[in-house]
């Protein structure tokens, strides 16, 4: 078994591969296609295609279809991240080290190059090049539609903003926490399912796993901020406390949090485990969230 971070290295290099020659093929059709591009290359991991991949590993699909969808679901995060650093939304300069899509262009040129990139990810799905029956690709796009507009990502991204400076209940901050960051996990992970075609009892296990990955993912997140060196996260951190972000951290305090992802974490794994031998990427995965610095 290769080492996690060699292998997210490897998933990350073919996703970007097919990603760019998309953008290649299109560059000189739109001015856009320069933000989506700044955008979309901006540094990230592709950890959600790895959560792909891994959970596809398990049911023996094949690894050029989990990247093809693996490129769409990076288009919907990248999207998220352009429209997250609005001014509008939370006003943030930077990202991963470098100027925000709006700062380094300007604000409605990253509207606009964000929501190409969403849009992006249902031509991906939708395209020949993913060698999947017209019924999978459907229910591919139906669950990635849901999980990332006002039943998900979107919703959970208005709660968010809504809630900060408030009280709120530890019930709601998982909620917001589950739409904004799990949904998109959950499909990652539910995506094995529609493949395979799966019940939807089956399905309904992945999908809740992928929350709790998620979930898991965005608790390490909020635990970065509140602690994380900025030189190494690519922004200002601490700003969760001054904008009185809505997160676990807030409410409970940094320790009490840690203690509460290493039961999640113990609980995903044992969940993960139940899959047998094939899982041990998957598990590798989940090891990952908790020891990264970014």
């Amino acid at each position: 078994m290769e080492k996690f971070p060699d292998q997210l290295s490897i998933i990350a290099k073919d996703v970007n591969f097919f990603l760019k020659k998309f953008f290649l093929k299109n560059k000189k059709y739109s001015y856009l296609i320069k933000p989506m591009n700044y955008g979309i290359f901006s540094g990230g991991k592709r950890f959600r295609t790895a959560i792909i991949v891994n959970t596809g590993k398990i049911f023996n699909i094949e690894y050029k279809k989990l990247i093809t969808i693996g490129a769409a679901i990076e288009c919907v995060h990248s999207y998220s991240l352009i429209h997250d650093d609005l001014p509008s939304m939370d006003n943030d300069d930077l990202r991963r080290g470098k100027l925000a899509t709006h700062k380094r262009f300007n604000e409605f040129t990253a509207i606009l190059a964000g929501s190409s990139l969403l849009t992006l990810a249902f031509e991906i799905l939708s395209s020949e090049k993913l060698k999947l029956p017209p019924i999978v690709k459907n229910e591919l796009i139906l669950s990635l539609s849901q999980y990332s507009g006002f039943l998900g990502l979107a919703g959970g991204q208005y709660l968010d903003l809504t809630f900060e400076n408030k009280k709120i209940s530890r019930k709601k901050i998982y909620d917001i926490q589950e739409k904004k960051t799990g949904k998109l996990f959950a499909f990652c992970c539910e995506s094995a399912g529609i493949i395979k075609k799966q019940s939807f009892k089956k399905r309904k296990r992945l999908k809740k796993l992928g929350l709790d990955i998620g979930t898991l993912f965005q608790i390490a997140d909020d635990l970065i901020d509140f602690k994380g060196d900025s030189k190494i996260v690519g922004k200002p951190t601490k700003r969760d406390k001054l904008k009185g972000k809505p997160t676990l951290v807030n409410l409970i305090g940094y320790k009490e949090t840690l203690i509460f992802a290493h039961n999640l974490r113990k609980k995903t794994n044992k969940k993960i485990k139940n899959y047998g031998i094939k899982s041990q990427d998957l598990l590798q995965s989940v090891k990952f969230i908790l020891n990264r610095k970014f």
